[in-house]
C-alpha cells in the first residue's frame, strides 16, 4: 500500500496517524543525509524507528509482538513509513503489517517532502 504526498498532507494532523522515519539516526536528526537531497532533516511529528531495529539478528523481521513493542502504536492507527525514496520503508511497511498494522509506505520520502520549500522540516 503506498501514500501520495497529498493523501499524507491530508493525514498529518490525524492522532490516529503514526509517521515513521526508519532512516538511520543521523538521517533523521539531519546530520547526514543524500546530497540529491534539498535539506536534510525529518518530517514534523515523525518518530524515528530505524529499519534495522525491526529486523532480528539474522535479518529475519522480529515477532509480531516484538514489532507491536517497538511500535507502541495505538490499536486502529494508521502507520505510514517514510525513508530517503522509499525502498526501506516500503519494507519496514511490509513488515509492520505481519504484525498486524495497517502500514503503508510514503514512496515520495524524504527526497520529494525536502524538495518541496513550503514543506517544514525539522532537523
Amino acid at each position: 500500500m503506498h501514500v501520495t504526498l497529498e493523501e499524507l498532507l491530508d493525514r498529518l494532523d490525524d492522532p490516529e496517524l503514526v509517521l515513521l522515519d526508519v532512516r538511520g539516526l543521523r538521517e533523521y536528526e539531519g546530520v547526514a543525509g543524500y546530497p540529491c537531497d534539498a535539506r536534510q532533516g525529518h518530517i514534523p511529528g515523525a518518530r524515528h524507528l530505524d529499519l534495522q531495529d525491526l529486523l532480528g539478528p539474522a535479518g529475519a523481521p522480529r515477532s509480531a509482538e516484538e514489532l507491536r513493542a517497538l511500535v507502541d502504536a495505538p490499536e486502529g492507527a494508521t502507520v505510514v513509513c517514510y525513508c530517503h525514496s522509499g525502498s526501506r520503508s516500503g519494507m519496514a511497511a511490509g513488515i509492520l503489517r505481519t504484525a498486524g498494522y495497517d502500514a503503508s509506505n510514503y514512496v515520495g520520502s524524504w527526497h520529494e517532502w525536502s524538495a518541496r520549500p513550503d514543506l517544514p522540516a525539522e532537523p
